[in-house]
């Protein structure tokens, strides 16, 4: 390894300890470096922290809740994360969606379970979703990476070819109730109106990793998944410091090479002097998307789905039809809340017994909003989980909210409300935060961004600190790594 002769005892410094952050840290732990982490917080994680936010005995997860895209992670799947305290809990159903006259439809662990309950849908969907199954251990590496010459062209081209459609488009494929109501599930996910370009890879990247991985819950809150990335940091050497906000670079410690967890508007204000024109004037225009109201719930039961399949998955997509589903993502999209939003709820304690007192439960649920929005969405998420759940509002001890505001300010990274670290639209897909050879460049020498608003974009999945540490690496000392 070729050290840089700065006087520091550390080679890098990562600002924020989001999964990024830790991931970034690891990887560049591991290539021989000493790393330190700056946390603003007094305590580790940004979206992986959980805590009793209702009433005691009842452990919430504050933003993550389940985690496909952790657990289909090439990075967390190359750690010993096991050894270090992370257990992974799959719920029989990965994902629910009711509807208006008691029955739903279901992603299942295999292709052809999932397919079986769809009806005339049944081939298409198979047809759709094989494929990609098969074909995604080759490939993951290069969707949840940057723009490159992929290893398996041809595998990409045909993923693209789907993926890179609006969801609007790609539902078309569908008949029935249950396939298009899966679908606008899942690709609600995009926090976009489902006639934007590219919004079908939300959906695609989900359902593929259900099917190869599952949809888990971690054992005892997701703050787990952070203990264990940081147990396993420290195990390997490397250095964390919280309560240390950074406000400007006279904040950070000289060292070679410096990573953000943080998005543009952030980086801007600590070290905007340091940019070009030009790259400061790209990180001022970054696009911030949807935001999100939350409810964390203490329930005197599990939750009375109508649905019998709703009773058994750890995450339930509320919103009816595809119809309705879209309707209300383009009003969200346009500055409108909808009086029926789209409502994503996961029920983590009917897996998770450890995380509630016997016999109580806890449920979990978010509704998109215009970003910045302080509108109190209440009301309309409880009416929804009642819509398909009637007595649910009967079981209720106590209940956590916090509007876009309040979720800024638990996280400054969640801009607006804005859990993604930005849209992920077709015009920032590849090129969040700035168009650059390299996304994870900035354009000062030694300064590199490796939060959510770098590719893949956002996510519990650690891959933008991996692929911002395996940049820094080339550039800086010489050193490449691969998975």
């Amino acid at each position: 390894m070729r050290r840089v002769n700065v006087s520091s005892e550390f080679d890098a410094i990562v600002i924020g300890s989001g999964p990024n952050g830790l991931s970034a840290a690891i990887a560049l732990q591991q290539a021989g470096l000493s790393v330190l982490i700056l946390e603003a917080k007094d305590s580790i994680g940004g979206g992986l922290r959980s805590a009793e936010l209702t009433l005691p005995g009842f452990v919430h997860d504050i933003c993550s809740a389940i985690h496909p895209l952790a657990a289909g992670s090439p990075f967390f799947n190359s750690l010993p994360l096991e050894q270090h305290g992370l257990e992974f809990i799959y719920p029989e159903v990965a994902a629910a969606h009711p509807f208006d006259d008691g029955t739903s439809a279901a992603l299942y662990g295999s292709v052809d379970d999932t397919a079986e309950t769809l009806g005339i849908d049944r081939e298409t969907y198979s047809n759709l979703l094989n494929p990609l199954v098969k074909n995604w251990p080759g490939m993951v590496k290069d969707v949840l990476g940057p723009l490159h010459l992929p290893k398996h062209p041809l595998d990409m081209a045909a993923f693209g070819l789907n993926a890179l459609r609006s969801a609007s488009s790609l539902v078309r494929k569908f008949k029935t109730k249950e396939a298009r109501g899966l679908w606008a599930g899942m690709a609600a996910h995009s926090m976009q109106s489902l006639t934007n370009l590219g919004t079908s890879a939300f959906g695609l990247v989900l359902m593929v990793t259900g099917h190869l991985k599952g949809w888990p819950v971690p054992k005892g809150g997701s703050e787990v998944i952070a203990n264990a990335l940081v147990s396993y940091f420290l195990s390997i050497g490397g250095k964390i410091e919280t309560g240390m906000p950074v406000r400007s670079m006279k904040d950070i410690p000289a060292s070679a090479v410096v990573l953000f967890d943080l998005t543009p508007k952030q980086i801007l204000e600590i070290a905007g002097e340091s940019f070009s024109s030009i790259y400061s004037w790209q990180l001022s225009r970054y696009r911030y998307g949807m935001g999100v109201f939350k409810i964390d719930w203490a329930l005197d039961g599990p939750i009375p789905f109508t649905a019998q399949e709703c009773r058994k998955a750890g995450t339930v997509h509320l919103g009816n039809t595809y119809e309705e589903i879209a309707k209300g993502e383009e009003m969200t999209n346009a500055g409108v809340l909808p009086e029926k939003p789209f409502v994503l709820l996961a029920q983590q304690s009917l897996f998770d017994p450890s995380r509630v007192p016997e016999g109580k439960h806890t449920a979990w649920a978010y509704c998109h909003v215009p970003n910045g929005s302080e509108k109190d969405m209440t009301n309309a998420i409880e009416n929804q989980v009642e819509r398909f759940a009637p007595g649910f509002k009967d079981l209720i001890l106590a209940k956590h909210t916090m509007n876009t505001k309040e979720i800024e300010a638990y996280n400054p990274n969640y801009i607006g409300g804005d859990i993604n670290g930005g849209v992920i639209d077709i015009g920032q897909l590849f090129t969040r935060p700035a168009l650059r050879s390299s996304p994870y460049r900035t354009s000062a020498r030694g300064l590199y961004i490796c939060s959510s608003s770098t590719p893949p974009g956002g996510g519990v999945h650690g891959m933008c600190g991996y692929n911002a540490a395996k940049q820094v690496l080339k550039d800086i000392f010489n050193i490449k790594i691969t998975l």
